[in-house]
């Protein structure tokens, strides 16, 4: 048996070379080998698609791309020849281009050599593309099994339904998403009933009283529920249009970015004299109306939270216009760019890396309001905590307990409570629902989506998980290797793409879906280092239709309606 964990980074020992780490799984796990490490090693880069491989076995886990990494994890996994392959949620944490690649590179090893794969995952997008079969799990026990497309067509336990009904998409634009109430209840109790018990909205008196056994519908389906026929879940009802929907076309934008580069020095030498410069945002512009989510996409590496960070002048920018509310935010220093802090905020995107661990959530939550000098005494200030713990749905007790004592969901809602503290108009939302399970996915969706209706807020929302911008998003940008590439309404840009990376990235997005499958659109190696980019456009060397022309020059933005830009020789006004 082999295994991939989850994420590369910590798997993998920073101070040994790759080949050092993957020779030695060969020396331990493949006797026939081990008189031919080094052979065995290079014919394990080439098999999971890695170019070069003779320079690669020098190198270090730090200087390679995360789907590159990702593929080292699976040839140390497939040293040992294994005939189980267990895939820990491996492409969580990946762009949908690179998971695109590694599901691509674990289907085709395993029809190479016909081993099995137990894929853990909560994407059910991932599941649709590459099971045969689904296992569903809840609080330590498997609920339901069924082939995929039958699992698909026709999920049968209240919980795999609702799983399905906290999924984002376009569809589902005016109205909540499924939430599943409650929490896992904790394993060390023994369990006198249904597990799903107090979460459940079929729950019968049945359920209290007695653990469910085990039942099949055919040969392939089992559950484990007492609920004996199918019942359709009621219907969600629609929503008030969402403020972007209400505003319609506003004259005046919130936020208005002209040119932005934010470059930072590549020093070099004992003098450390600047011998070149990593353009991470090269001359990007954006605007956001009062009551809009602008989504900015684009696979990891390409700037986007440079762009975020250069916005709040969290970094400083090199050059461009940052214009709120009538101020230049790159001309401001001092108190006053403070004073403006209260009125732009940010959600990150790892809530526990973001909060002090020994600080109790009062004090996280009231941290801007000291900062700001709101609210002026103590009893101020632990009144509108608990008034901001409520308006996004956590317990009174919440205030007086510490970080690692919430859910994920949990701990990104107190990060939502903390950038509304100082009751801003603009928050920058990085990836605030990258690492979280579908259902709590849900819960933040549904927390942003009904704040910005009520309150008017803005988003800056930076994703690469398109399911979630077709549903949230006023407008998207897509970005790549420092620039936008193409800009439109959610409606423009996902319905007709017109930029070949556009196009490729949606290609990418798994749907769940298992009979309507996309044909995806491989685009070859990884994005060139912003410290070296290629000449004329940044994309040509990956893509697909690219001509002579693209090789020369950067096209300029055509302009194809009074919302729709796209940068490309192909596409034509």
């Amino acid at each position: 048996m082999g295994m991939i964990f989850q994420e590369p980074m910590t798997s993998l020992n920073p101070v040994l070379t790759l080949g050092a780490q993957i020779a030695e799984s060969v020396r331990i796990h493949d006797p026939d080998s081990r008189d031919n490490v080094n052979g065995r090693v290079l014919e394990l880069l080439k098999a999971v698609g890695i170019p070069d491989p003779e320079r690669r076995l020098k190198e270090y886990p730090h200087q390679l791309s995360g789907g590159m990494k990702q593929r080292v994890m699976i040839a140390i996994a497939l040293a040992g020849r294994p005939e189980l392959l267990i895939a820990d949620e491996p492409t969580t944490a990946l762009d949908v281009t690179i998971q695109a690649q590694v599901l691509g590179l674990m289907k085709e090893l395993q029809q190479e050599s016909g081993m099995a794969i137990l894929l853990i995952t909560h994407d059910l997008g991932v599941v649709a593309e590459v099971a045969d079969r689904v296992a569903v799990m809840y609080a330590g026990q498997v609920v339901e099994t069924a082939p995929c497309k039958e699992f698909f067509r026709e999920p049968h336990h209240p919980y795999s339904r609702k799983l399905f009904r906290s999924l984002p998409s376009e569809g589902k634009r005016g109205q909540e998403l499924a939430v599943i109430k409650g929490m896992v209840p904790p394993l060390d109790q023994v369990f006198s009933g249904c597990r799903f018990l107090e979460r459940c909205d079929h729950a019968m008196e049945v359920c209290e009283q007695q653990i469910p056994e085990w039942r099949t519908i055919n040969t392939a389906h089992g559950l484990r529920c007492h609920l004996e026929e199918w019942r359709p879940e009621p219907e969600m009802e629609a929503q008030s249009a969402d403020a972007s929907e209400e505003q319609g076309a506003v004259a005046e934008h919130r936020l208005e970015v002209r040119d932005l580069k934010v470059y930072f020095p590549i020093h070099k030498g004992i003098l450390k004299r600047v011998v070149g410069h990593v353009k991470a945002v090269d001359g990007v512009s954006l605007a956001i109306p009062p009551g809009h989510t602008l989504a900015l996409v684009g696979e990891s590496g390409c700037g986007k939270t440079t762009v975020g960070k250069g916005i709040l002048q969290l970094t400083p920018p090199t050059a461009g216009s940052v214009r709120y509310g009538g101020d230049e935010l790159t001309q401001l220093q001092g108190e006053a760019l403070r004073r403006r802090r209260s009125d732009l905020q940010i959600i990150f995107q790892d809530p526990v890396a973001s909060m002090n661990p020994r600080m109790l959530v009062r004090d996280i939550v009231a941290e801007g309001l000291v900062a700001q000098g709101l609210c002026g005494n103590r009893a101020e200030r632990e009144q509108r905590v608990d008034e901001l713990l409520q308006q996004v749905g956590l317990p009174a007790d919440a205030a007086g307990r510490y970080p690692h004592e919430f859910s994920g969901g949990q701990r990104q809602r107190i990060c939502v409570a903390r950038a509304l503290a100082v009751q801003p108009q603009l928050i920058v939302c990085d990836e605030p629902t990258s690492a979280l399970d579908v259902s709590v996915q849900a819960q933040i969706l549904n927390l942003l989506k009904d704040l910005q209706r009520r309150l008017g807020l803005s988003y800056l929302f930076i994703t690469h998980d398109l399911s979630v911008v077709a549903y949230l998003a006023s407008e998207v940008a897509v970005m790549y290797l420092g620039r936008i590439v193409e800009r439109g309404t959610v409606a423009e840009v996902l319905d007709a793409p017109q930029h070949p990376y556009t196009r490729a990235l949606l290609s990418a997005v798994p749907v769940a879906d298992p009979e309507n499958r996309r044909q995806v659109i491989r685009l070859e190696g990884d994005m060139p280092s912003p410290a070296n980019p290629p000449r004329g456009c940044h994309f040509h060397p990956r893509c697909p239709e690219a001509v002579e022309q693209c090789r020369e020059a950067y096209p300029e933005e055509t302009r194809l309606s009074e919302t729709r830009t796209v940068c490309c020789f192909l596409v034509s006004g």
